[in-house]
């Protein structure tokens, strides 16, 4: 299936379900250097919040590398997701020991879950599909729902604002043609829904959560990864020390693929 293809898909469920024909997730978060900075940023905040005990929701979970990460490392891990590509490649990785209780489901419909019933909620791909409004007011509510009173939560969004350098970094036309609205500068929600910083901070204070970090998870790590990626271990865990020097400072933040925001119900 190709872009085009996909565009035609009206049912939203069924669009996002083939675009993960098209994208790998299972390797977007491993596949280098530069690919895993995401990844270790997200881990280094839930584990400022994680305790001994705690039981985590994995919304939108993906091909599971973050179940599985907290799974092996003690946690007892529910996951639900909608693609049928991701649900094959995570359940490929699932061992007997693994404690993973893994559903595929949409973000929108949390009812198989009880409500106040997990310590740390993640909300990491539905975010990046749901267009209206009204839809992501319902996930964030639902994702409320079943967090505990004193439980943390962590959602992710793309950021629109600096797609474009990271574009013009593949592109050299990119300005010139790039799916874009040439006025103000919005991309177009396809394949993947973007918000600027201000758009996601509304969304989740109208939303009732009380932001506690707002995060660049990625920051310039897609521009650089060339560089990045010939980096030797002890200059990249230098590169990873200075990035989380920044990647809570207001005057950077918005510069990044991914925003990653903490916070907790109000």
């Amino acid at each position: 299936m190709d872009f085009e293809q996909l565009a035609k898909i009206e049912n939203e469920s069924e669009r996002v379900n083939k675009t993960y024909d098209v994208f790998n997730e299972d390797t977007r978060l491993n596949h280098s250097k530069a690919a895993r900075v995401e990844f270790l940023t997200t881990v280094h905040y839930i584990e400022k919040y994680l305790k001994e005990g705690d039981k985590i929701l994995d919304i939108g979970a993906g091909a599971g590398e973050y179940s599985l990460y907290f799974a092996r490392n003690g946690y007892a891990v529910s996951a639900l997701e909608l693609a049928d590509a991701n649900i094959a490649a995570f359940r490929k990785k699932i061992t007997p020991e693994d404690k993973i209780d893994l559903v595929q489901g949409n973000a929108l419909d949390l009812s198989r879950y009880a409500d106040k019933s997990f310590d740390i909620v993640l909300l990491f791909g539905p975010l990046y599909h749901l267009k209206n409004d009204v839809d992501k007011k319902k996930c964030i509510h639902e994702a409320k729902r079943v967090l505990k009173d004193s439980g943390k939560l962590f959602l992710a969004f793309i950021s629109n604002d600096f797609v474009f350098l990271t574009e013009f970094g593949y592109d050299v036309n990119y300005f010139g043609n790039g799916d874009y609205d040439k006025e103000t500068f919005k991309l177009n929600d396809f394949p993947f829904v973007f918000h600027t910083v201000s758009a996601a901070r509304k969304l989740l204070t109208d939303s009732g959560v009380r932001i506690l970090h707002e995060v660049a998870s990625d920051g310039a790590s897609e521009l650089l990864a060339s560089r990045i990626n010939e980096m030797n271990e002890a200059d990249y865990a230098q590169y990873l020390r200075y990035h989380f020097y920044i990647c809570e400072k207001p005057e950077l933040f918005g510069m990044t693929n991914h925003l990653l925001f903490v916070g907790e119900k109000e």
